[in-house]
């Protein structure tokens, strides 16, 4: 019989820890917003991320992960995740994401990590549409999720919407809500799909570890959600199908279709009675409060 893969609990102090790692990524997120422009090459960019890194003392949980030779993933409209930065020069209308992190040392020389992403258009005006309506759902779809992790900290939710498959239930709903009302407005052929093959998980003192935090619902209930867990809860949607390549460099997956995707990701921890969005400056503040949400940062040690 196989064994559950263990859940890494942590103590306060460890989240406190994560949320030193998390506004390093917070950072590198400002600044790559900030370079993004029409004519900047992807490399470039990667450039801006390891400069961010850098100057906070940090490191990088990218570089070097099973041989992966950037510090940021820069995917490019029909890129969904893992695009390498390179000689790409960006363009107008482009839709881009990316996904980065970085993790800090404690005293014993522990690392601890954080991870977020977030995707833009170039030049700041969608192409269509369609990269609109797949943007800003994915966008929704995260903080709908992160507000159905929070309800069920706070001991509002039970059954499953306590445990961790109301994530997917939440993206799915986002979806299937963000398509009622794309017809609704007589949006002629509009589509979205949630990726199955590439999933969220758990994060602490590794980038990647248990648990798999789906974007879909699955019949399985999951874990139940309780304090010291930090999860990076990560919708990748896109405006086609859902189905996906890897490309021969060994790391850029794309869509089958050619549409185009979308990311956005961040990490989140569970405390008591809510959530602490690590990797947002605020803390989940602004994202958190269409749902009368407040995040709940853990006080600074006395």
């Amino acid at each position: 019989m196989l064994a559950r893969e263990q859940i890494e609990i942590k103590t306060p102090d460890q989240v406190r820890l994560m949320r030193r790692a998390g506004l390093v990524v917070a950072d590198i997120h400002a600044a790559l917003r900030e370079a993004v422009r029409p004519g900047a090459t992807t490399a470039e960019l990667d450039a801006v991320c390891a400069a961010t890194i850098e100057a906070a003392g940090a490191h990088s949980n990218f570089l070097g992960y099973y041989d992966y030779p950037a510090t940021v993933c820069v995917s490019v409209n029909d890129e969904v995740v893992h695009g390498i930065p390179g000689p790409r020069v960006l363009e107008e209308g482009d839709l881009v994401t990316f996904d980065c992190g970085a993790y800090i040392l404690d005293d014993d020389g522990e690392q601890w990590h954080g991870d977020a992403a977030f995707t833009t258009v170039v030049g700041g005006e969608y192409a269509s549409q369609a990269d609109r309506l797949l943007d800003t759902t994915t966008r929704q779809a995260l903080w709908e999720a992160i507000a159905a992790v929070a309800r069920a900290a706070a001991g509002e939710t039970s059954g499953r919407a306590a445990r961790l498959n109301a994530i997917g239930d939440a993206v799915e709903a986002t979806v299937d809500r963000a398509l009622a009302q794309a017809a609704r407005e007589e949006s002629a052929g509009a589509r979205l799909g949630i990726l199955q093959e590439y999933v969220g998980h758990g994060i602490g003192t590794a980038m990647h570890q248990a648990p798999d935090v789906l974007n879909y619902s699955i019949k399985r209930k999951g874990p139940k959600l309780r304090p010291g867990m930090v999860l990076a809860i990560e919708p990748m949607l896109t405006s086609g199908g859902p189905e996906v390549r890897e490309l021969d460099d060994g790391w850029t997956v794309v869509t089958q279709d050619g549409s185009r995707a979308a990311q956005w990701e961040h990490t989140v921890a569970i405390v008591p009675g809510g959530v602490w969005v690590l990797t947002a400056p605020d803390g989940g503040e602004e994202g958190l409060a269409p749902f009368g949400i407040s995040p709940r940062p853990l006080p600074e040690r006395g």
